[in-house]
């Protein structure tokens, strides 16, 4: 405040001279911490004083701070404009180093928009003339926002690694902690979605050093801890992730304390500790309400809905169900406000750039063409006035086919959506196209039986309607498992579940994806039966088998269409899980064959198959690490 006093009084007494211009872009510089209408006005008498004057540094610069005040405010076609403005009367006196910030600043404003390509195409000019004029410093920078941009997809991320790498050499010999931090965390990002874990581990405690007494000292500990939550290691997880939250509460930092609770909550959740998990969802629920961040409250929601339904306390679970339904609806237009604020933004650009003026341009041309804008702009109004008039008869009966359209498109939407739930996505688009599936024979598939051991016993002891409920909280489960690992269901046969892999599209991982998926259904069931102990209820005990062979698959019934498939595979599957043991995962020696490099097997011995002979069966164990 004294310095804006002190450069006040000076401005009084000034000369509208070169250095009034300076002290007002000093007053715009020095307001764009808390006062942006403020900055913003400075900067534009600075411009104004600037053309009168001629002056193409300062209206560079004028333009500049003008832009960097809209760009705050979330004026970016404005900001567009001004920076445009401004890389046009740098480049006219040679100022290379501030053409190389223009097209940075340019960047920022698209990548904030999600127009990655535009927000590349400035950041390559950016690197390209600061390696011109060897701007250390400007390529750096260039270097770690294409690194960004190019890190948002899977089928870039060698390029942001290139980029990023490259970024974090001229960072670490500059000794720029803070931005070695920031590149190291995005190489940390990269390397997890890669599943490279260890490489990621390495790259988020490098991330540490420079993020020390900072805000983002809280996210790079968690980033470690999803780690270690990723391999299985909660004790370090849960260390980390509480590390996290002590620092953000001593900081009070209210939304970073949120995101460590969840974090938290989410592996006491994994880990099968359900009384923990809820009590820490509730803290950070509380939280995220109290300073009303959606994302926040939506997983805080989604968490205690789960825990809940798991616990079959079904009023709360329905409570915060329906709150999660609500917040969805609440991000929903947020990101539909954010769509629409990108049209705006690009109506504006669009706008913007009909009307931007080479600053050098000769005078004479210049009224030339105000004129003839004038003109078309008269000749405008007349046609406007008679297009808003047909436009007006084409909306309504646009509106009233709209509305047909759109009662038609949910009803076709609805009865596609059936056929998905029965058939798969290939048999039944064969179907609305022909008429008819035709029969396929498959040389090599993988059929999975589950079955539950003492069923009719632990159903004579439930109500029917708890019953069901509690089939189809399994089934539904499965129905997870089988879609994540590319897998089909075929049919539960009463509480009985088969899938197959290979069909009806068939590949080559279906005998490695099948038994990923029956350990982890045998995982999810050892978790289901930890809370069903803990309430004192008999729990479920679940059998497992697998083989792979030729199968012939298609559509039967008239009426009420079913996919089912039929062979000798299907029946030694069968024949595997009947053969089985609680916990276990049972294969046969044909499917053993295909999988015994990726995991470890136990041979249980042979059991004799109808019109084959003896076959041998091998329980899974586990699956064999790679080593990265």
């Amino acid at each position: 405040m004294a310095q804006e006093d002190s450069l006040k009084k000076e401005l009084a007494h000034a000369r509208p001279d070169s250095t009034k211009i300076r002290i007002l872009l000093e007053l715009s510089s020095s307001k764009l911490e808390d006062d942006l209408s403020k900055a913003e006005q400075y900067a534009k008498q600075a411009l104004e004083l600037s053309t009168k004057r001629n002056f193409m540094e300062s209206i560079a610069s004028s333009n500049r701070y003008l832009g960097l005040a809209q760009f705050y405010q979330a004026h970016y076609g404005e900001a567009v404009d001004s920076w445009l403005k401004s890389l046009a009367a740098y480049d006219s006196v040679g100022d290379k180093a501030n053409v190389a910030r223009m097209y940075s600043n340019l960047g920022a404003v698209y990548e904030s928009q999600s127009d990655d390509v535009k927000a590349l195409e400035f950041n390559l000019k950016s690197q390209k003339v600061a390696e011109e004029i060897s701007d250390t410093s400007r390529l750096m920078s260039a270097l770690t926002n294409i690194g960004v941009i190019y890190g948002k997809k899977k089928q870039t991320y060698e390029k942001a690694l290139t980029f990023s790498f490259e970024a974090l050499k001229y960072a670490t010999a500059l000794d720029n902690k803070e931005l070695v931090s920031k590149i190291s965390t995005n190489i940390g990002e990269i390397y997890f979605s890669q599943n490279k874990d260890t490489l990621a581990l390495q790259y988020f405690e490098k991330s540490i050093a420079g993020y020390e007494g900072s805000e983002s000292l809280t996210s790079a500990l968690l980033n470690i801890g999803k780690v270690y939550a990723s391999r299985g290691d909660y004790a370090s997880a849960e260390k980390y992730q509480n590390q996290s939250f002590g620092i953000a509460q001593k900081m009070d930092l209210q939304r970073d304390m949120a995101t460590a609770l969840l974090s938290l909550a989410n592996t006491l959740s994994r880990e099968g500790q359900s009384d923990e998990a809820l009590a820490t969802f509730n803290k950070a629920r509380v939280i995220a309400e109290s300073i009303n961040v959606p994302e926040e409250m939506k997983q805080a929601y989604n968490g205690l809905a789960r825990l809940y339904s798991q616990k079959r306390d079904f009023v709360n679970a329905f409570k915060y169900q329906a709150l999660l339904t609500n917040i969805k609806d609440t991000l929903y237009n947020i990101e539909y406000q954010q769509k629409m604020s990108g049209e705006l933004f690009n109506f504006e650009i669009g706008k913007k750039q009909d009307q931007i003026t080479i600053l050098n341009k000769d005078k004479e041309l210049q009224e030339v063409d105000l004129r003839r804008q004038r003109l078309a702009k008269n000749a405008s109004l007349v046609g406007l006035m008679l297009i808003l008039v047909i436009a007006f008869i084409l909306f309504r009966n646009y509106r009233v086919k709209v509305r047909v359209n759109k009662i038609l498109d949910q009803q076709k939407v609805q009865i596609e959506h059936l056929l998905l739930n029965i058939l798969p996505e290939e048999v039944a688009q064969e179907l609305k196209t022909d008429g008819f599936a035709t029969p396929r024979s498959y040389d090599s598939v993988s059929v999975l039986f589950t079955d539950f051991k003492g069923f009719t016993t632990i159903a004579e002891g439930m109500k029917p309607a708890d019953l069901v409920a509690e089939l189809n909280t399994f089934f539904v489960a499965f129905d997870d498992i089988i879609e994540k690992n590319n897998l089909e269901k075929i049919k539960t046969i009463g509480d009985a579940y088969m899938c197959a892999g290979g069909i009806p599209t068939p590949n080559t991982s279906h005998p490695y994806d099948i038994i990923k998926a029956g350990l982890q259904i045998q995982e999810y069931m050892n978790q289901h039966n930890l809370s069903r102990r803990e309430a004192g209820l008999p729990v479920w005990g679940l059998r497992v088998g697998v083989h792979t062979g030729p199968i012939t698959a298609g559509v039967v019934g008239k009426k009420k269409y079913a996919y089912d498939i039929w062979g000798s595979a299907v029946n030694i599957a069968s024949r595997m899980e009947s053969n089985g043991e609680v916990g276990k995962v049972n294969i046969s020696e044909a499917t053993y064959i295909l999988v015994k490099e990726q995991f470890s097997c136990t041979h249980r011995g042979k059991i004799s198959a109808k019109n084959i002979g003896e076959i041998d069966m091998y329980f899974v164990e586990s699956e064999i690490a790679v080593v990265v």
